[in-house]
């Protein structure tokens, strides 16, 4: 019996189909068991086929992406990623929100040998996809879809004074964290004072957008990160795609410092370069924080933290769509609390804030 990773793709285009099919198939681990160029087609081999895991684009004839992917979650729900064009990012949240696992962007909405340029990212997301819990997606769909009992919390909020012992909480995420990203900035109470750093594997062009749907939906601001900004207490930072996140003290401010990121650099924004830089400007004050996400970035975050005194939390085994960073987290054993995604922002949130009345 074969252990090959089994892949249909589905995507209107041939040469996108022919592109895709050979990069697949320059690893061993990896077995194209079929194409699709349209939904219905897709809903046909799904069922014939048996795929581990199915790449998806959304403009198609007869049905498209977003069709497909509503029938497929209902009926026979897999590790999906997306394989989207850089201006599309209403798509690919929409898609994330029906139950994608994860996406990435084509460098060129036309064919164009540029999509070669995804081989790297493409393999790591589909041999990852062996370790990503389909049911573990439904369930932070369930809590993203729940409206956040805010009440609770605002009451809190008003009668609580600022603690002294966390003054930055810097969260890193992959694959399935835009969705716990979601659930725990909306349940933030208004008026939560210490700065929020945030580094989501996202590519250029979508962290923008990402962040005005989160400023749209919690109660603090959200904002992409602008080199040289202050950083602002009460205000949520999501470094943007393409670059990593660090900090620099200018004026007597903490400002963002941006750096480009390079070429070969594994992970984009890295957590660990945000969290090591947290560590350094807010020492014992620091809070890190490790979701959902494929490999081990946030491992040497993590340490950094708790070496300066810092507080850590890594999200549960049994709420991450994938354990991975957050089970290397833990193996260093510098996890202060392995908490579930619904319990993450209450646990922040009593960190940051002292409870009197």
């Amino acid at each position: 019996m074969s252990s090959k990773i089994r892949v249909l793709i589905v995507d209107d285009s041939a040469y996108s189909r022919q592109t895709i099919k050979g990069m697949l198939e320059s690893d061993g681990d990896i077995e194209v068991v079929g194409t699709a160029s349209n939904g219905i087609e897709a809903m046909a081999k799904t069922v014939k086929l048996n795929p581990h895991v199915i790449t998806l684009d959304f403009e198609m004839p007869e049905l498209d992406g977003f069709g497909f992917l509503r029938w497929l979650m209902k009926e026979r729900p897999l590790p999906v990623i997306m394989v989207s064009s850089y201006s599309d990012t209403k798509t690919v949240f929409r898609a994330l929100e029906l139950g994608a696992a994860d996406f990435i962007a084509k460098p060129s909405p036309r064919a164009s040998t540029e999509l070669l340029l995804i081989q790297d990212d493409l393999l790591e997301k589909v041999k990852g996809a062996r370790d990503l819990r389909i049911e573990k997606i439904e369930l932070c769909r369930d809590l993203v879809q729940q409206k956040p009992d805010t009440a609770e919390s605002e009451a809190d909020a008003s009668r609580a004074e600022v603690r002294q012992d966390i003054e930055a909480v810097a969260i890193g995420a992959s694959t399935g964290g835009p969705a716990a990203l979601q659930v725990i900035l909306t349940r933030l109470p208004a008026g939560f004072p210490a700065r929020i750093l945030i580094s989501q594997h996202m590519p250029k062009g979508f962290t923008g957008p990402f962040a005005e749907r989160l400023n749209r939906l919690a109660k603090i601001p959200v904002k992409e990160a602008v080199d040289g900004a202050v950083v602002e207490k009460g205000t949520a930072l999501i470094c943007p795609g393409g670059y990593h996140l660090s900090l620099a003290v200018k004026n007597r401010n903490i400002r963002v410092a941006l750096r480009d990121a390079a070429s070969g650099d594994k992970y984009t924004p890295s957590v660990d370069v945000m969290m090591a830089a947290a560590a350094v400007c807010f020492g014992p004050q620091t809070m890190g924080v490790v979701l959902t996400g494929m490999g081990n970035d946030g491992r040497r975050g993590i340490v950094e933290i708790k070496e300066k005194g810092g507080y850590t939390i890594a999200q549960s085994e049994s709420t991450a769509v994938v354990f991975g960073m957050p089970q290397e987290a833990i193996k260093t054993g510098h996890v202060d609390k392995i908490l579930p995604l619904n319990e993450i922002a209450g646990q922040i949130t009593k960190a940051v804030m002292k409870k009197h009345g």
